[in-house]
């Protein structure tokens, strides 16, 4: 696009952009952040993120930290459970439908965010998956917080056990690109260094907490004036065994000893039955996930109660029955992490050529081969690897014409609104606002846009 165009909506004074045109911003927004992402320069395309999410900033769409709104989850229950949604792929036209749902809906808390993972297979490194949902923010005309979050912040454990410093670098280097980014959520996950050989449950957990408390000391002092980044951790692997309430105490005990630098962690990850992505049989079905919501209860009332955490978190749970989501607000869960069923209706959806599907999936027997364990189906084999198939084909997704991405972008909304709906986040808003207090943190553009615009 010829961003001369842009001249008449906004300004930039001293490097620092005014918006000047809000609806000329959102009728174009559609070009712009399509240009940003595929831009060929890497130079320009990261200009083009600062820029869009500056723009959003100044047209009131601001990136926020969850942290108020969780220190009052701590001290009394409101009664709901924050969705928290993964986004793999067709990542603007998803966000848009979020916000739409959301605005309609009266819905104040929902969480954009993605994994460690997530970041590598679906190319979308958090500069990039911050100005898309801006951009979508933009677009419908929402005004409030945005909530970003790096989920899984993981130590890999065998990265770990044969270089701890790189290991631990690395993830430190996540933490800051997600920060400069304006992810203001950030979960650390170091779960998985607990060592259950070690003689009782607080040295079991020692490993973890200690790396946690290290992290969270990181991010303390990287994050920007003013901000508390809502900070998670971890207790148990998702997809292990079931935590328990001994884990959850000596894990909190040992950081809250460890951690002193400012305030600590808002929420507690637990491992209750479930595992990311679900469990797919051979003919590609899944199986059937029972959660122990009586171990979520415990562990929610326990983490507020004795720790003025917000609550317990549940990840894995997007691909759970539609029964059971009211649950979640029932035993008092504070977020909810939601995946693989996003990605499940995309693919699965009538509305998706299926050339098109066919052309994804040659491309993952081709390209990910290796992956494919002994013993499995080729539908296990798909339904597992198919993740991998937005990052390398994003353009593909992206250009995919309307007549095919509205109905699927619809079944998404009718999603998001069931969710809405069991987790109970209509008409919040008004303690969103009461306590969420978003700071505008003001970035330069970058100069190679200063001579353009």
């Amino acid at each position: 696009m010829n961003l001369i165009r842009l001249r008449d909506m906004l300004s930039i004074s001293e490097g620092l952009l005014e918006l000047k045109e809000k609806a000329g911003l959102r009728e174009i927004m559609d070009e712009l952040i399509y240009e940003a992402v595929f831009t060929g320069s890497d130079e320009k395309r990261k200009a083009l993120f600062i820029l869009i999410k500056e723009a959003s900033k100044a047209a009131g769409a601001v990136p926020a930290s969850i942290q108020g709104l969780y220190e009052e989850m701590g001290e009394e229950y409101p009664g709901f459970t924050v969705p928290a949604i993964n986004i793999r792929g067709l990542t603007y036209d998803v966000a848009r439908a979020v916000f739409r749902k959301a605005m309609q809906m009266d819905v104040g808390p929902f969480i954009f965010e993605i994994a460690r993972s997530e970041i590598g297979y679906t190319k979308q490194r958090p500069i990039e998956y911050a100005a898309v949902v801006l951009a979508a923010a933009v677009k419908e005309g929402y005004t409030g917080p945005v909530f970003i979050q790096g989920d899984h912040f993981q130590l890999v454990r065998k990265n770990y056990l044969s270089d701890p410093t790189a290991e631990t670098d690395y993830v430190r280097g996540l933490i800051k690109e997600a920060i400069d980014a304006e992810f203001y959520n950030i979960d650390i996950d170091s779960s998985t260094l607990v060592d259950l050989e070690r003689p009782d449950t607080m040295e079991q957990q020692r490993p973890n907490f200690e790396k946690t408390a290290e992290l969270a000391t990181f991010i303390r002092e990287i994050q920007p004036s003013g901000v508390d980044v809502s900070i998670g951790g971890e207790i148990g692997e998702i997809g292990g065994k079931n935590s328990t309430p001994e884990e959850l105490r000596a894990y909190l005990d040992g950081f809250n000893n460890t951690f002193k630098a400012g305030k600590g962690l808002s929420k507690l990850s637990v491992q209750t039955g479930t595992s990311h992505g679900g469990v797919v049989l051979p003919d590609g079905s899944l199986a059937k996930v029972k959660i122990d919501f009586d171990t979520l209860r415990i562990l929610s009332d326990l983490a507020r109660k004795e720790y003025g955490l917000s609550g317990a978190v549940q990840h894995g749970a997007s691909t759970l029955p539609e029964e059971a989501f009211n649950m979640f607000p029932e035993t008092g869960t504070s977020e909810v992490h939601l995946a693989t069923g996003f990605q499940n209706i995309i693919y699965d959806s009538k509305s998706l050529p299926s050339e098109f599907r066919g052309e994804v999936y040659a491309f993952i027997k081709q390209e990910y081969v290796k992956e494919w364990k002994e013993g499995q189906t080729e539908e296990q084999f798909i339904y597992s690897t198919r993740k991998k198939g937005f990052g390398p084909l994003k353009k593909k997704w992206w250009g995919l014409p309307d007549d095919v991405k509205e109905p699927i972008i619809k079944e998404l909304e009718e999603r998001f609104s069931l969710l809405f709906d069991k987790l109970k986040v209509s008409n919040t808003t008004d303690i969103v606002k009461s306590t969420v207090r978003p700071v505008i943190v003001r970035k330069e553009v970058p100069e190679i846009l200063r001579k353009e615009l």
